[in-house]
């Protein structure tokens, strides 16, 4: 049992069932790590360590959700959150994936996922390299101007609250955020929102 766990650290706390058996760790063993708590199932066929003190200075679930799913990318409030830029708790990992894509299940943790068409999904991803893995999550900018375009959905307050937390930022470009809301096709709901800001 300790060579399965010390295996899965060394793969930076995650590992699919493939891999496992690939190392001739047996199924039943890895059963009876997530019976007793020891690793966490992700999804069918992946884990990943349930201690989070193994995993240090990071967002662990963002992380997990992004290894789970090759093509995730971390938006909207889960990308707020991870800013600073909303007081708002989500409850639920939101992430992007592309609209051609099924998505597969994530079991843990409790996830919701947006369907983004390429000229929506494509731009503004930003990597964030870990020793856990990858981060993929979208740029301020877009984060905010995705917010306007799910107002209807998410709320007109959140999407307020994000644009003048960004306004509030000391690294900020307000050119980069038009470009974005041309992007977004929420320019003409953002420029005079902004003008009435900045003014």
């Amino acid at each position: 049992m300790e060579e399965i766990i010390k295996y899965i650290a060394q793969n930076g706390g995650f590992a699919s069932m493939k891999d496992l058996k690939e190392a001739n760790f047996h199924t039943r063993e890895i059963t009876s790590l997530v019976k007793e708590k020891i690793i966490d199932k992700i999804k069918p066929g992946y884990y990943r360590i349930a201690d989070y003190s193994f995993f240090k200075d990071v967002n662990i679930s963002l992380i997990t959700v992004c290894r789970a799913e090759p093509q995730a990318v971390i938006c909207l409030i889960s990308a707020l959150d991870y800013y600073e830029m909303t007081d708002f708790n989500p409850s639920e990992i939101f992430y992007a994936i592309p609209h051609s894509q099924k998505r597969r299940g994530i079991n843990n943790p409790p996830v919701k996922a947006f369907f983004f068409r390429e000229r929506f999904y494509n731009p503004g991803i930003d990597v964030i390299k870990t020793k856990y893995g990858s981060l993929r999550i979208y740029n301020k900018e877009k984060t905010v101007c995705d917010m306007f375009r799910y107002r209807n959905k998410l709320g007109e307050d959140l999407a307020m609250q994000a644009l003048k937390n960004y306004l509030k930022q000391k690294k900020k470009s307000i050119a980069s955020l038009i470009k974005y809301a041309e992007i977004c096709q929420v320019k003409t709901v953002i420029m005079p929102i902004l003008k009435g800001l900045v003014s």
